[in-house]
């Protein structure tokens, strides 16, 4: 009996996969949610981003490669001619010619705008230029001031013949400029009582002082002072006198070095602007006053532009 039962073979399918219906819909479900966090992040950079960006993010993923002119005919085995005869094309020359006439656009407006004279913005940053250009001018020319102020006390303490005169001249800053003032003492005089002819002092300070005066640029304004008294000579009044002593000063100068067109006005002042108002007989109120001019920079006719 037991060898007569039959033999049962049992046949196990596998099904791979996982299941009735695969896994197949997982990877398309995965490429669906791909494309759609895609999307909903396109709409969003869409709407976050302004043109200019846009335009950006537009040519960043444009291709780079591809020209978008075409040469010759047009076709695939376009040429390029020599000629401009014919339905073919000039090719890459073209391209250049066109391009060509756009360029000024490039230019920003604000370059356009200075080069504008009439407009706000040119006004306001040539003002502005101009504002930052004297205040430059003034700084470096207040430092030129004080080397030759400090230039011209060595000078003089250099000199033992001109150390006891030392006192006599006077060296300051006024709104006008660099002043340089010669005067008289009791008892020592730059020039003799109602004569225009300056004395030894007087030349020896006056040759000592032009050659650092002739370092600087500036122009010089030359004045003579007296005092109040009346000269002896009724036709030849203090106003000539101070005319004739600030002309000898200047004449001293210009034999020691100093050029003609630096002197800008020699005048003569006479009693008119005491240095002691409330003694002006004072032997101080006698002086020649010599000013190195703080004068505006004249601006080159292209500067601003």
């Amino acid at each position: 009996m037991a060898g007569n039962q039959p033999v049962v073979i049992k046949k196990v399918k596998k099904v791979s996969g996982g299941g009735h219906h695969g896994g197949a819909w997982k990877v398309a479900y995965a490429d669906f949610v791909t494309a759609m966090m895609a999307f909903f992040l396109l709409m969003w950079l869409i709407n976050t981003t302004s043109p200019e960006q846009k335009r950006g993010i537009a040519d960043y993923f444009a291709p780079a490669a591809v020209s978008a002119s075409t040469s010759g005919t047009g076709g695939v085995l376009g040429g390029t001619a020599i000629s401009t005869e014919g339905s073919r094309s000039q090719g890459s020359k073209s391209i250049i010619e066109q391009l060509s006439p756009e360029s000024p656009r490039t230019i920003s407006r604000d370059r356009q705008e200075i080069r504008d004279q009439n407009t706000p913005v040119a006004r306001m940053k040539l003002d502005v230029t101009e504002e930052s250009l004297n205040a430059a001018l003034a700084i470096r020319e207040r430092a030129e001031f004080e080397r030759a102020e400090q230039s011209l006390r060595q000078a003089i303490e250099s000199m033992p013949e001109l150390a006891e005169l030392s006192k006599q001249l006077i060296i300051d800053q006024t709104p006008e400029g660099l002043r340089i003032q010669l005067v008289d003492q009791e008892g020592r005089s730059m020039f003799e009582k109602g004569s225009a002819r300056p004395n030894a002092r007087a030349i020896r300070l006056l040759e000592a002082i032009s050659p650092i005066i002739d370092r600087l640029p500036n122009r010089l304004s030359i004045s003579g002072h007296t005092d109040r008294r009346p000269t002896d000579d009724s036709n030849y009044s203090n106003w000539e006198l101070s005319s004739d002593r600030a002309n000898a000063a200047r004449r001293i100068m210009s034999e020691n070095g100093v050029l003609a067109d630096r002197f800008a006005r020699v005048s003569g002042k006479a009693g008119s602007e005491p240095l002691y108002a409330d003694d002006p007989d004072l032997p101080g109120n006698r002086r020649i006053s010599i000013v190195l001019l703080r004068e505006a920079p004249v601006l080159p006719p292209e500067h601003g532009l």
